[in-house]
Order: structure tokens, then C-alpha cells, then sequence
């Protein structure tokens, strides 16, 4: 029997491509997750292992589908391989039922990861790179929406004791009221009592 398994990283993937990939293949069984690659606990990839028996093959569209690291797939193809069920992946022309399928199998796996482990690398020099040019990633600070003398107008209203905190945040520009307490009311960040 054919098993076909499908897997989708987020809901608002498609899995149509691999779908018609399973159909044209004659999948008489596929099995469909939708969660990252990363995790071994997919209930339909469970599901799909409890199903086969010897001889059954199970038909990816590519590899990373079924195993993000080469160590993974490896357990995965090595798990087929003693229960008697083979793997074919449609992409990279792999069928472990053959010796020449193995191998490719195993060259394949280690290129994608090698590939994965390029792109992170690639990732964190850039991300240094624009550190070294004076660059911060992430989200802007909340007070740096503020117009210049702004949060000194805040602290000093707020001293005065003439406002609420309603009044000085409008005044003065705040939106959020945990921020107008982080930087006006309690600005050295030890908690008072």
C-alpha cells in the first residue's frame, strides 16, 4: 500500500501542491500535519507509522517534509527500514527500495541540512554585520514616540501632583500606561512600596 504524508509549517500554508503530488502518485492512504518539522510528536505522522506494514511505502513530496535534521531522517528511514517499509520522495528522486535510492538518500539528507545549517550562518553574519554598523533589530522603544521634552513635561506634571495619570499621558503624548510608569513614576526600575 501507498502512504502518502503531507506536512505544512502554519494554517495559512496550502497543502494543494502536495496533495496533487499524492493523487498522481495513486497514495491510497495520506496523512496531513500542520506544524513544524521540528517536532517528532505529529499525531498523523504517528498516526501513518501505527498503519504501515512491510512493504508499504510511504511517499513524500521532499524530504524536509518528514524530517527537518539529517539525524531525524535518518531514524525515520532507519525505523522504515526495520519494519519493512519503504520510503520514496517525489522531489529528489529518492526510492530506498533500491541500493542506488539509499545512497542518494543518505547524500541528499546531509546536503538539505547542510543547506539549512548556510542559511543560519549567513542569518547571524548579517544580523552581527548591522550590529557592528550601530544597528538594533527588534521592535522600537515605546518613549521613542515621544516629541523631544516630552517625558521631562511627564515627570514634571507628574511631581506636581495637580493631574491624574490619565490627564499627563494625554498631555504628554503617552499611549500606554505601563510605559508612563516604567519611565515617569518609577524610572530606576526598583519596585516601591
Amino acid at each position: 500500500m501507498k502512504l502518502g504524508y503531507i506536512r505544512v509549517s502554519r494554517d495559512t500554508q496550502t497543502t494543494a501542491l502536495q496533495e496533487g503530488a499524492m493523487k498522481q502518485e495513486h497514495c491510497e492512504r495520506t496523512f496531513v500535519d500542520t506544524m513544524t518539522g521540528k517536532r517528532f510528536d505529529r499525531p498523523e505522522l504517528q498516526r501513518m507509522l501505527d498503519l504501515a506494514r512491510p512493504k508499504d511505502v510511504v511517499v513524500v513530496w521532499r524530504l524536509d517534509r518528514l524530517g527537518r535534521s539529517l539525524k531525524e531522517l535518518i531514524e525515520i528511514v532507519n525505523l522504515f527500514a526495520a519494519r519493512g517499509i519503504e520510503l520514496r520522495s517525489l522531489k529528489e528522486h529518492i526510492d530506498t527500495s533500491t541500493p542506488t535510492g539509499k545512497l542518494m538518500f543518505h547524500v541528499m539528507a546531509a546536503l538539505a541540512e547542510f543547506e539549512r545549517d548556510i542559511i543560519q550562518e549567513r542569518t547571524q553574519a548579517g544580523l552581527e554585520a548591522a550590529r557592528a554598523r550601530g544597528r538594533k533589530g527588534g521592535r522600537p522603544k515605546a518613549i521613542s514616540a515621544l516629541r523631544p521634552g516630552q517625558l521631562e513635561r511627564a515627570k514634571q506634571l507628574y511631581a506636581a501632583r495637580n493631574n491624574t495619570v490619565e490627564e499627563i499621558m494625554r498631555l504628554t503624548g503617552f499611549k500606554s500606561r505601563a510605559t508612563f510608569y516604567k519611565y515617569v513614576v518609577n524610572p530606576t526600575g526598583y519596585a516601591t512600596s
